[in-house]
């Protein structure tokens, strides 16, 4: 049996992720300073074009994730003065881009500050994608133990990393999460609309 590719057009003339190369070509052949790239498997392929900055809503929503998906992009932050933490979110489906924000209303968890914000607006998004009937999510994250703690990998050692590792477990027999580590204050366009949603929830925006 032929090995499956997935091509990701990052710059062309339809960004996009395609599933043979003669219709990858009708996209790059021609376009001057097209980028793409061959991969193994489709969450590498989306991952490769989410990183260019110009991506579009449109053409995430129409080129990269199918009907049964979400891709998301959440932030922490925290207000020092007010004590708050608070999160924000860019959610992608088929039916477009929506932007959440919130403070966290469980003060118990204010010490640990904008990662309070961070692991509350991962579960905010992921419970999104169940309520509209997804399968998988694809959540950008930047602090690490966003994945760590959800996958097991680091021992859940206080009250808010057992409670989100508790949230999860339930929450992961629902949907497929698959986690996609950005590199904080990047140039990230949409990690950085989360970053300033989740200031603008605590009122530093």
């Amino acid at each position: 049996m032929a090995k499956k590719y997935y091509y990701a057009v990052k710059k062309g003339k339809t960004p996009g992720i395609y599933f043979n190369w003669d219709d990858c070509k009708k996209q790059v052949i021609g376009f001057k300073g097209a980028i793409y790239k061959k991969f193994e498997n489709i969450e590498d392929a989306k991952g490769f074009i989410l990183e260019e900055k110009e991506v579009s809503p449109k053409e995430i929503t129409e080129n990269i994730i199918s009907e049964d998906e979400a891709i998301a992009f959440v932030d922490g932050s925290y207000n020092v003065k007010s004590k708050e933490c608070g999160f924000g979110a860019v959610l992608f489906t088929k039916k477009g881009k929506e932007t959440f924000f919130q403070v966290v209303e469980n003060k118990n968890y204010s010490e640990y500050r904008n990662v309070t914000g961070e692991v509350f607006g991962s579960l905010y998004v992921i419970n999104k994608a169940i309520e509209y009937g997804l399968k998988k999510i694809f959540v950008h994250y930047d602090y690490t133990g966003i994945s760590n703690w959800a996958l097991g990998n680091w021992k859940t050692n206080n009250e808010l990393t057992k409670y989100y590792k508790n949230q999860f477990d339930i929450l992961k027999n629902e949907i497929e999460v698959v986690f996609v580590k950005v590199k904080a204050h990047s140039g990230d366009k949409y990690n950085e609309e989360a970053d300033k949603l989740a200031k603008k929830a605590v009122g530093l925006l």
